[in-house]
C-alpha cells in the first residue's frame, strides 16, 4: 500500500519522518504521519514511514496510538511480513509495559519468519519488566534452536535480565560467536559479573581487554565493581594505573566511585589530590554529583569544617547535599548542629525524604537528644509526608536504648504496624550491652539470630554481655553455637593514611616495616597512661611475646610515631572499639597532648585532653 506525501519527494519526506522521531520531536512526526494519509501526491511506501509513527507513539505512552497503528499495519498487509513494522510494534508495546500483547504479536509470526531484530526487541520488553523472567532465556534459547542468528544487540538486551548462575555460559557464547571482544559487550559483562558478586571474573575479562579496546566506560564498570563489592583499595589502585593510561581520562563517574573508597578508606590524601584535580575542570567542579561526594568525603575521612565548606559553596543543592551533612553532624556527634541545618532545609523548601530523617533521627541518637528525636518521629509523617519505615524504628529503638529507656524500646518494637527486623532487635541488643541488661538482651538475641542467622556481630555482641556481667556459661555458650555453625568473629583492621599512602593495621600483626617501633611505643604508652614504667621494663626484659594489641592500638603508635607533634592522627576502624581501646585512647589524648579522630563502625570518637566527644556514649 502506498499513501501521498507532499513534499519535494517520498524518499525525502521519509527521511525527514525519520529524523524528527529520531530527534525526539514524536508530536511533530506524528503529524507529519497523519498529513501523509491524507494526501496522494507524490506517493511513498507506508512501511516506510510507519515504524517511526509508531515509536513516537509508544515514546509519548499513547497506547491507543499505538493499537490503532497496529490495525493500520494489519489493514495494509504488513504484518507479520515486514520486519520493520513487527520490530516497532514490539518494541513499542515493551515500552509501554503491555509486555502480553508483545507476545501474543511474536506468536503469531511463523518460526521461520521472526527476524532478529523481532527476537531482540522482544527480550528488551522482557528485560524491561519489574521482575526478571525466565522468558528472556527462553527466548535466547529458541533463537538458537531456530537458528536465527544473534548480535551484539542481543546480548546487551539478555546479560543485564539474565540470572547469575547464567553470566558465565553467556560470556562462553559471545566469545564462540566473536562478540566478546566488542567493547559494548565486554564492558556489560564486567557490570554484570559486579552486579553477582563475581569480582575474580570481572578483573580476569578486564585484564584480557586489549588496552585499545578499554574505553572510559571499562574502566568505569572494573572500578565501580570492585567499589559495589567493598574492595576499597583495589580501586584506588586501579585507578592509580588508569590514571597512568595516557589514552583514557577519568570523568565525573569515575571520580565519584573513587571518592566513595577513599571515604570508605579513609584515604583523605588522594581524596585531596582528587579534589584540586575536580577544582581544575570547570565542569567539573559545577557538578553536583561530585560536590556531594567530596561532602561525604570529608565527612567520613574527620574533616567536618571542610565538608561545610564545600556545602555552604554550592551554588545548588540538592536533597542529597543537605543530608549528607545533616549525616556528618550526627556521625560526629554533633546533633544540636544537624537540627540547626535540618531547620534550614525546611526553610529554603526542601522537603525531607526517608533518607534525610534517617539521618536526622540517627544525630538524635548519637547526640543523645531523646526527647527531641521522639519529636521528629512522632511528626515526620503529618509534618513531612513520610511515613515511618523500619529503619527509622530502628533509629528510635537506638535513640530510646541508648538513652537507657529499654522499657519504652521494647513497648515500641511491640507497637510497630510491621514486623521488626534484625537491625532493629539489633538496636535493642546494643542498648542492652550499654546497660548492661543480660535478661532482655537474651530476649533480643533471640529474636535477631531468627532474622539474621550468620551475623557473627550479634553473637560477638551477647558474649560481651555475657562478660561484662561475669557470666562465663554464657560466654561459652555462645562460643559453643558459633563453632557449631561455623561462624567465625572476623577480624578488626584499622587504617591510617600517611603521605599519600593508606596503612593497614591488624590486631597483633607484625607485618608492617615499622612493626618492632610500634609495638614498643604502645608498650610505653600503656605505661604512661597507668603511671607503672615497669610495663614496658617487665615486657622487654622477660621478652614476652607481643600480643592482644587491638588494630586501633597499633595505628595510633604509628600515627605517633610518624608525624609531628600536635599533628592531629585520624584512624578508621572497622569495628566497634572495644571500651579498653577506648579507654587507653581517651587517657594517651592527655599524656601526649595530641588529638585523636577515630572512626568506628558506630559513630566518630574526638580524643582529647583525656576525655571523648561521645561522653562514653557510643
Amino acid at each position: 500500500m502506498r499513501v501521498g506525501v507532499c513534499g519535494s519527494g517520498g524518499h525525502l519526506s521519509t527521511i525527514r519522518l525519520r529524523d524528527i522521531a529520531a530527534a525526539g520531536r514524536h508530536h511533530e512526526a506524528l503529524d507529519l504521519f497523519r498529513h501523509a494519509l491524507r494526501h496522494s501526491e507524490p506517493f511513498v511506501s507506508i512501511s516506510s514511514i510507519l515504524p517511526s509513527a509508531i515509536l513516537s507513539a509508544a515514546a509519548l505512552s499513547l497506547s491507543p496510538a499505538a493499537a490503532q497503528l497496529h490495525s493500520l499495519a494489519l489493514k495494509s498487509g504488513l504484518l507479520p511480513a515486514d520486519p520493520f513494522v513487527l520490530t516497532a510494534l514490539l518494541s513499542a508495546y515493551s515500552r509501554l509495559r503491555l509486555l502480553p500483547l508483545a507476545c501474543r504479536l511474536f506468536d503469531e509470526v511463523p518460526s521461520s519468519a521472526a527476524p532478529t531484530s523481532a527476537f531482540n526487541a522482544l527480550i528488551s520488553g522482557h528485560a524491561l519488566a519489574p521482575v526478571s523472567s525466565p522468558a528472556v532465556l527462553a527466548l535466547f534459547c529458541r533463537m538458537r534452536r531456530e537458528a536465527v542468528p544473534f548480535d551484539d544487540v542481543t546480548l546487551l538486551a539478555l546479560l543485564p535480565a539474565a540470572p547469575p548462575a547464567a553470566i558465565p555460559p553467556l560470556h562462553g557464547v559471545a566469545f564462540r560467536a566473536a562478540l566478546a571482544s566488542v567493547s559494548s559487550v565486554s564492558n556489560c559483562l564486567l557490570s554484570c559479573y559486579s552486579r553477582v558478586g563475581a569480582v575474580d571474573f570481572a578483573r580476569q575479562l578486564f585484564d584480557e581487554m586489549p588496552d585499545h579496546r578499554k574505553d572510559r566506560i571499562s574502566w568505569n564498570a572494573m572500578i565501580s565493581c570492585y567499589a559495589q563489592n567493598g574492595l576499597a583499595h583495589q580501586v584506588l589502585d586501579l585507578f592509580d594505573t588508569m590514571e597512568h593510561s595516557a589514552s583514557v581520562e577519568p570523568d565525573a563517574v569515575t571520580l565519584i566511585g573513587v571518592l566513595s573508597s577513599c571515604a570508605y578508606l579513609g584515604a583523605r590524601s588522594i581524596g585531596r589530590k582528587i579534589e584540586n584535580y575536580i577544582s581544575q575542570k570547570p565542569s567539573f567542579d559545577s557538578n553536583t554529583h561530585l560536590k556531594n561526594a567530596l561532602i561525604s568525603l570529608h565527612v567520613r575521612c574527620g574533616d567536618l569544617a571542610r565538608a561545610r565548606k564545600i556545602f555552604d559553596e554550592m551554588p545548588q543543592r540538592t536533597i542529597v547535599s543537605w543530608t549528607a551533612m545533616i549525616a556528618g553532624y550526627g556521625m560526629h556527634g554533633h546533633g544540636e548542629e544537624a537540627l540547626r541545618l535540618f531547620d534550614k532545609m525546611i526553610e529554603v523548601g526542601i522537603r525531607p525524604d526517608g533518607i534525610a530523617m534517617v539521618s536526622v533521627l540517627s544525630a538524635c541518637s548519637h547526640g543523645g537528644l531523646a526527647d527531641k528525636g521522639m519529636w521528629y518521629f512522632s511528626s515526620m509523617k503529618t509534618a513531612y509526608g513520610v511515613v515511618p519505615s523500619r529503619e527509622h524504628y530502628a533509629c528510635v529503638v537506638d535513640l530510646l536504648g541508648r538513652a537507657g529507656q529499654l522499657k519504652e524500646a521494647w513497648e515500641l518494637i511491640e507497637s510497630m504496624p510491621v514486623e521488626p527486623d534484625g537491625p532493629i532487635w539489633g538496636a535493642l541488643l546494643g542498648a542492652c550491652k550499654i546497660h548492661k541488661n543480660v535478661e532482655l538482651a537474651e530476649l533480643a538475641f533471640e529474636h535477631v539470630i531468627e532474622l539474621e542467622p550468620t551475623n557473627v556481630g550479634y553473637y560477638v555482641l551477647l558474649s560481651n554481655i555475657y562478660s561484662d556481667a561475669g557470666r562465663l556459661d554464657g560466654v561459652a555458650r555462645v562460643r559453643a553455637i558459633m563453632r557449631q555453625r561455623g561462624l567465625k568473629k572476623g577480624p578488626g583492621c584499622s587504617y591510617v593514611d600517611h603521605k599519600g599512602k593508606v596503612h593497614l593495621f591488624m590486631a597483633d600483626d607484625h607485618s608492617h616495616p615499622q612493626a618492632k617501633n610500634i609495638y614498643e611505643m604502645v608498650l610505653r604508652l600503656e605505661a604512661m597512661v597507668k603511671n607503672d614504667s615497669e610495663i614496658y621494663g617487665n615486657k622487654r626484659k622477660e621478652n614476652l611475646p607481643l600480643t592482644g594489641f587491638h588494630s586501633e592500638k597499633l595505628a595510633i603508635a604509628f600515627g605517633l610515631l610518624n608525624t609531628e607533634a600536635g599533628a592531629e592522627i585520624v584512624v578508621i576502624k572497622n569495628l566497634r572499639v572495644c571500651e579498653d581501646c577506648h579507654q587507653f585512647m581517651k587517657m594517651v589524648s592527655q599524656v601526649v597532648n595530641r588529638k585523636f579522630v577515630v572512626r568506628d563502625a558506630s559513630r566518630f570518637h574526638h580524643f582529647e585532653g583525656g576525655a571523648c566527644s561521645c561522653k562514653d556514649y557510643w
